[in-house]
């Protein structure tokens, strides 16, 4: 069989696994758990709240707002991943709360209780609009966005289009094609990838301090788009490597913990002491003699 025959079969294979990724990228992107409209949620030694916003109608954001024990310094708006729902998410609350931040998780459309046929724009609009509705009630100085894995990237766009008072991105990718792009190398996903979540396009308009925690050994998305990322605003961005770490079980090592206390109990980045310090030091070529 000559080259051309070759040519042909693959150039149709691309065909229809394009096609296939364009109808069906929501079932390979996300892993929703759905839960009945009546569930209750219970979580021990923990207050929590359950609220509701309708955007209208057929389509309602569920929510669920984790109380500090005691004064709250502020509030985090925790942007989840792709798995499950809140149900499940909701046990590392307590890692914000015991800093004195309350916490509101919501679920994407699809997930959990929410409902709403899902799109990139809707996703956008939805994370926007709750954004909006925490305004009312808590100072953008006092609000922390915090984005994890797939809510990385909906949290930078929530800060690029506001000004809390930091953005938190926990293993985040540079952009969702760039992400999916290690898999499908040969598929032009450019046209068929409706969800591109371009942080990297987002993140040159974050105007507070962004902190990043990532793991070294994280298989999903690898610790260079941290990289990547943190040097698109070098003078704002702080990156937390976790040595060892993956992409699942972050929560397991100190060091992610560790990491956590610190941003959240500092007041943002200090001025380094240009005059008393090495920083401006430059060293100069000796002649040879």
């Amino acid at each position: 069989m000559s080259w051309t025959f070759y040519l042909i079969i693959f150039i149709a294979l691309v065909v229809v696994i394009s096609i296939v990724v364009y109808f069906f990228q929501e079932q390979f992107l996300f892993h929703p758990e759905k839960l009945p409209q009546d569930f209750q949620f219970q979580y021990q030694n923990q207050k929590v709240k359950e609220y509701n916003l309708e955007i209208k109608k057929g389509v309602n954001i569920n929510g669920l707002l984790f109380k500090s024990k005691g004064k709250p310094k502020g509030l985090v708006y925790y942007l989840k991943g792709n798995s499950k729902s809140i149900k499940g998410w909701g046990k590392f609350a307590v890692d914000f709360t015991l800093h004195n931040y309350n916490v509101l998780m919501i679920d994407y459309r699809g997930f959990g209780k929410s409902t709403g046929k899902k799109s990139q724009q809707a996703m956008k609009d939805d994370a926007l609009l709750v954004y909006d509705k925490i305004k009312e009630v808590v100072k953008e100085e006092d609000i922390i966005v915090y984005g994890r894995s797939l809510g990385t990237g909906l949290a930078t766009k929530v800060a690029s289009m506001n000004n809390p008072k930091m953005l938190i991105l926990a293993c985040p990718y540079f952009s969702m094609r760039k992400n999916v792009k290690r898999y499908l190398p040969f598929i032009p996903l450019g046209l068929v990838m409706r969800y591109s979540m371009p942080t990297y396009k987002w993140i040159k308009y974050v105007k507070c301090p962004i902190k990043i925690i990532h793991g070294t050994d994280d298989k999903v998305i690898k610790f260079k788009s941290s990289l990547r990322l943190a040097k698109m605003k070098p003078k704002q961005s702080r990156l937390y490597p976790i040595i060892d770490g993956g992409h699942k079980n972050l929560h397991n090592f100190e060091s992610y913990h560790t990491a956590l206390e610190e941003i959240l109990n500092s007041e943002g980045k200090s001025e380094i002491d240009r005059e008393h310090t090495s920083i401006d030091f430059v060293r100069t070529k000796q002649k040879k003699k």
